[in-house]
């Protein structure tokens, strides 16, 4: 809902993974009347909060009934553009590695043995293929994902079709990570095209 918003307020992003987090954190899912519209009004967001050995991008505190502290959902979130995208050291790579891989190597917990990555796809792309890229990199990498089942999509909200999720494994349990695919590419202006 909050990717719909953005799309239709015309909102302006920089082409920066922390700036456009962001504007859907604070102009959105930190605002009580959009958490209210949303039906997210028992849940606390936050950002940058440090966790085991990194700091994650959005938490997601059910807050009733509250259960403990350790008790949340983790939102990592990645920038994805056309740049090597079957490769290690592009975007898509750091997708799997510095966000996947952030969960299935303990680096972020998974209280609920399901989190979840947002792709923010600033450059225009097929994003049903760039899924096959992301999983080409999974099955053929040195990247330590666990994955028990690539990349697949699963509708979760009606007029979106950019859901996935994937499993993975984690010592003796299995995790989901649902991913979203937001599509930004027209919102995405340079600084100099801001300024």
């Amino acid at each position: 809902m909050c990717y719909k918003l953005i799309l239709a307020e015309n909102v302006v992003l920089q082409n920066d993974e922390n700036k456009i987090r962001d504007v859907i954190l604070y102009n959105y899912l930190k605002k009580d009347n959009y958490k209210k519209q949303l039906g997210l009004s028992d849940y606390l967001f936050d950002s940058e909060l440090p966790e085991n050995t990194g700091r994650i991008d959005i938490r997601i505190m059910p807050i009733n009934p509250f259960v403990n502290d350790d008790a949340y959902y983790i939102v990592e979130c990645k920038r994805l553009d056309n740049s090597n995208v079957n490769g290690v050291s592009g975007l898509n790579g750091e997708y799997i590695s510095e966000g996947i891989c952030r969960y299935t190597s303990s680096k972020y917990s998974c209280y609920y043995k399901t989190n979840g990555m947002i792709g923010f796809v600033v450059q225009s792309m097929n994003i049903q293929d760039n899924i096959t890229h992301l999983n080409n990199i999974i099955s053929n990498s040195a990247f330590p994902s666990n994955t028990r089942q690539n990349i697949q999509q699963r509708k979760l909200a009606d007029n979106f079709d950019y859901s996935y999720y994937s499993t993975h494994t984690l010592g003796n349990d299995e995790i989901v990570i649902y991913h979203l695919m937001l599509d930004f590419s027209s919102n995405i202006k340079e600084k100099s095209e801001i300024a």
